[in-house]
C-alpha cells in the first residue's frame, strides 16, 4: 500500500504491520478507528480492504467508524476537563487541611498583647468616673478601653479558683492551665513552649517585652523563661538574655529590674544571689544596653540595627505613675511607642512582623496595697498606652491588639458602707484628685525617718506634710495623725494610710490579694471579632497561636530538658506572698 499524506494512516489487514491504525507515526490499538475513506484511499481494491476492516471494527466495538472518529476528536477536551476537576478537588483538600494555615503563616502579621495586671471591671468604672467628673466630660464619655470592649475572660488556675500572675500569664503564653507560681511550666513541672518563643523561631518575628515591673517579674517571665517558681528571678534573667538551648528569643526589653542582672560583687546595684554579671553577658551576646532616661530618649527608632536591646531604667520596679519623675523614667505609653517604632523599623523590609507584650504591671501592686490613688493613676497611664497602640493598629491593618487582665486584685468596689445605718448611694472621685504620692512612697518616707526623731517631730511631719500635702486630706483627726506617726510596721502603716483615703472616697477593698472575678477583654484590629463573648484565659493564647500559625508543641519538645530550678536560693516572697510590695524596703541598698 502506498504511503498516504495526512495525519491518519490505515494499514490494510494483509499488511506486514499487522493491520493496525496509526495516528501519524504512533501505533494505535484499533484496526480501523479514525479512518476517513475519502481521504485515505484512491483505488477500489484498497477501499474494499478498508471497508472490511471497518466492518470488522464496528462488530468488535459496537460503534460505527465515523462515530468513533468523532469521539476521538473530542477526547482531548474531556481529558482537559478531567484534569481540571482533579486539580480542583486536590486543591480544596489542601486548603482545608493545610492551605489556610500556610496562607496565615505566609502573611505578615503583628500581634500586640497588652496585660493590665490586677485590673478588674470595677477599677475601669472607677477610673472612668474619676476622669469624666474631674475633667467635666459628658456622662457618655468612654475610655480608650471602653470603645473596644469585646467580652470577658475567666481567670482560674489549675490548682485554685483564684489565680496568681504567674499562672495567669502562662495561660496566655503557653495556652494551658498551670499551678499558681509556675513560670511557663506545666502541672508536672516540665517547660512548655511559649507564643513568644514560637513567634521568634517558627515565624522569624521580632519580639519584645515592655513592663513597669521588674522585667524578671511573673508576667514577662512567663513569656521568656521556664521556672518552677516565680521567685527564681535570677534564673529568669538568664533565660531572657538567651542562656538556654533556644538562645536569645527576646529582641527588646523595656522596664525595671536591673538588679537581677548585676553581680552580687556590686552590692549597691545587685539583688542577685550569685556573682554572675548578666549585664556584661548580655552585652557580649550583642545586646545594646541602657539604664537611664537620657539613653532611652537618645535611641534612634529609625535605626534598623538597634536590636537586640535591653533597657532597664530602674533597679527594681519602675515607679508608680503618681510618683514618677518624668526626667528620670519614661511612662508606659512612651516605652510602648518607642518599642513599636523600633520593632516596626526592624521588620519593615521583611515578610515577618513582630510580637510585643506590654504590661501595666503596677496597677496590680497598688491594689495589693489597697492604694486607690496609685491604682487610679496607673490605670490612666495604661489608657495612654492603649491609645498609642490603637493609633499604630489604625496605621497598620495587618496588626491586632488584645488587652486583658490576668486577674482582679483587691476585691475592689466602687462604694463602701461606713456606718451601721443604711448607706448613701455615692462615692467621691474628687477625694483622689489631690493625692500626690503612693502609699508605698509615703510609708517608705515615714519608716525612713531618723530613729532619733522625737514623737513630736514625727507627729508634726505627718500633720503638716503627709496628710495635707501628700494625701490631700485637710481634716485628719488627732487619732489618725498619731496612729500614722507612731506605727513602725510596714503592713499596718499602709493599712492606716489606705483607710484614710478609701473611707473618704467611699470605695472598698475586700482583700490585699487577688479575687476570682472575670475580667474585661478588649481587642482591636485584625480578627478582633473572634474574641467576642466570654472566654477561658487560655483562649487568648489560642487566638495568638491561630493568628500567627504557631505550633507550641514543637517548641515544647525542644526545651523539655531545660533547667527549671534556680541553683542559688531564691528570694522568698514576703508580705502576703508579694515581696514586690515592699521592694524598696527589701532592697534598701539599691540605688
Amino acid at each position: 500500500m502506498s504511503q498516504l499524506n495526512g495525519p491518519y494512516v490505515a494499514i490494510a489487514r494483509n499488511s506486514s504491520e499487522g493491520a493496525h491504525v496509526h495516528f501519524g507515526n504512533e501505533p494505535r490499538d484499533s484496526e480501523a478507528a479514525d479512518i476517513e475513506d475519502n481521504d485515505l484511499f484512491e483505488g477500489s481494491t484498497q477501499l474494499t480492504d478498508a471497508m472490511e476492516v471497518a466492518d470488522s471494527d464496528t462488530l468488535y466495538y459496537g460503534i460505527s467508524l465515523g462515530t468513533r472518529r468523532r469521539m476521538h476528536k473530542g477526547r482531548g477536551f474531556w481529558v482537559t476537563v478531567g484534569l481540571l476537576v482533579l486539580v480542583s478537588v486536590v486543591g480544596m483538600f489542601w486548603l482545608y487541611f493545610d492551605g489556610i494555615n500556610w496562607m496565615q503563616r505566609s502573611k505578615k502579621r503583628n500581634v500586640i498583647l497588652m496585660i493590665s495586671d490586677g485590673f478588674g471591671p470595677a477599677s475601669e468604672t472607677m477610673a472612668r468616673n474619676f476622669f469624666q467628673q474631674t475633667n467635666n466630660l459628658s456622662i457618655g464619655y468612654q475610655s480608650p478601653l471602653d470603645e473596644i470592649l469585646v467580652g470577658s475572660s475567666r481567670t482560674r488556675s489549675s490548682d485554685s479558683l483564684v489565680t496568681d500572675s504567674a499562672a495567669g500569664a502562662t495561660a496566655f503564653s503557653c495556652r494551658l492551665k498551670t499551678y499558681n507560681g509556675a513560670i511557663s511550666v506545666t502541672d508536672d513541672k516540665t517547660p512548655c513552649g511559649t507564643v513568644l518563643e514560637a513567634a521568634k523561631l517558627q515565624r522569624g518575628m521580632a519580639t519584645g517585652l515592655v513592663v513597669t515591673s521588674r522585667i524578671t517579674h511573673a508576667t514577662p517571665g512567663a513569656f521568656s523563661a521556664h521556672t518552677l517558681s516565680r521567685n527564681m528571678e535570677d534564673l529568669i534573667a538568664e533565660y531572657q538574655i538567651g542562656n538556654y538551648s533556644l538562645g536569645p528569643v527576646v529582641d527588646l526589653m523595656f522596664g525595671g529590674g536591673r538588679c537581677h542582672f548585676m553581680p552580687n560583687t556590686k552590692p549597691e546595684a545587685s539583688c542577685r544571689m550569685d556573682d554572675r554579671d548578666l549585664w556584661a553577658d548580655a552585652e557580649a551576646a550583642g545586646f545594646r544596653t541602657l539604664s537611664s532616661r537620657k539613653e532611652f530618649d537618645a535611641l534612634d527608632t529609625a535605626d534598623a540595627k538597634l536590636l537586640p536591646l535591653l533597657g532597664l531604667m530602674a533597679p527594681s520596679h519602675m515607679d508608680y505613675e503618681i510618683d514618677r519623675d518624668s526626667k528620670e523614667q519614661p511612662s508606659l505609653a512612651e516605652m510602648a511607642d518607642k518599642a513599636l517604632r523600633i520593632l516596626d523599623t526592624s521588620t519593615k523590609n521583611k515578610n515577618a512582623g513582630f510580637f510585643l507584650m506590654i504590661e501595666g504591671s503596677r496597677i496590680d501592686m497598688a491594689a495589693h496595697t489597697n492604694d486607690p490613688a496609685a491604682h487610679l493613676r496607673d490605670i490612666i497611664a495604661y489608657w495612654d498606652a492603649v491609645a498609642v497602640v490603637r493609633k499604630y493598629v489604625d496605621e497598620h491593618p495587618d496588626t491586632v491588639m488584645v488587652s486583658v487582665s490576668d486577674h482582679e486584685t483587691g476585691g475592689f468596689s466602687v462604694a463602701k458602707q461606713l456606718t451601721p445605718e443604711y448607706p448613701d448611694y455615692l462615692w467621691k472621685p474628687e477625694v483622689l484628685k489631690p493625692v500626690r504620692h503612693s502609699i508605698e512612697y509615703i510609708s517608705s518616707q515615714l519608716l525612713g525617718q531618723p530613729s532619733g526623731d522625737s514623737r513630736e517631730t514625727k507627729y508634726r511631719f505627718v500633720r503638716d506634710t503627709v496628710f495635707p500635702d501628700w494625701m490631700g486630706i485637710k481634716d485628719a483627726s488627732h487619732q489618725e495623725i498619731s496612729g500614722v506617726a507612731e506605727e513602725a510596721d510596714s503592713v499596718r502603716l499602709r493599712q492606716l494610710l489606705s483607710t484614710a483615703i478609701s473611707d473618704r472616697a467611699q470605695i472598698g477593698w475586700a482583700t490585699h490579694g487577688h479575687s476570682a472575678v472575670d475580667v474585661n477583654l478588649y481587642a482591636y484590629g485584625k480578627d478582633a471579632h473572634v474574641l467576642r463573648g466570654n472566654h477561658e484565659n487560655t483562649d487568648i493564647g489560642q487566638f495568638i497561636i491561630d493568628s500567627l500559625g504557631l505550633d507550641l508543641g514543637l517548641i515544647t519538645s525542644k526545651i523539655k530538658g531545660e533547667r527549671v530550678v534556680q541553683q542559688t536560693t531564691s528570694i522568698k516572697e514576703a508580705w502576703l506572698g508579694r515581696r514586690d510590695i515592699d521592694a524598696p524596703e527589701h532592697y534598701p541598698h539599691i540605688h
